[in-house]
């Protein structure tokens, strides 16, 4: 993990420490905070115009999904860059460029 996203995981653990939380960050319970705040930052969007989302509640929404999601690969001591890493290669399997290129059908679609 990049020394970056390991000082933010360890501001993380801090942070839930401090607060006597880790006995509510159970990968369970993490799993729904993030998608509760990934509805949150869907709820930017609804009913307008995509460049009407305000962009700072847009970030702020962002960053509660993206920090749920690193505690969340913390709590099962996953890397977070590996498995983005993994995930990434493969997509690049599942949608090969010749195949995918300007559509968006699902993979076993193509």
């Amino acid at each position: 993990m990049s020394s970056s996203l390991a000082h933010i995981t360890d501001l993380l653990r801090q942070f839930r420490d401090e607060r006597e939380w880790a006995q509510f960050h159970n990968p369970k319970d993490l799993a729904l905070a993030l998608s509760i705040e990934a509805a949150e930052l869907n709820e930017q969007f609804l009913w307008k115009a995509a460049e009407a989302a305000d962009p700072a509640k847009v970030r702020e929404e962002l960053a509660d999904v993206l920090l749920y999601a690193l505690q969340l690969a913390d709590q099962y001591g996953w890397d977070i860059e590996q498995l983005m890493l993994e995930k990434i290669a493969r997509n690049a399997e599942k949608y090969p460029v010749h195949k995918a290129k300007g559509t968006a059908t699902k993979y076993d679609e193509l």
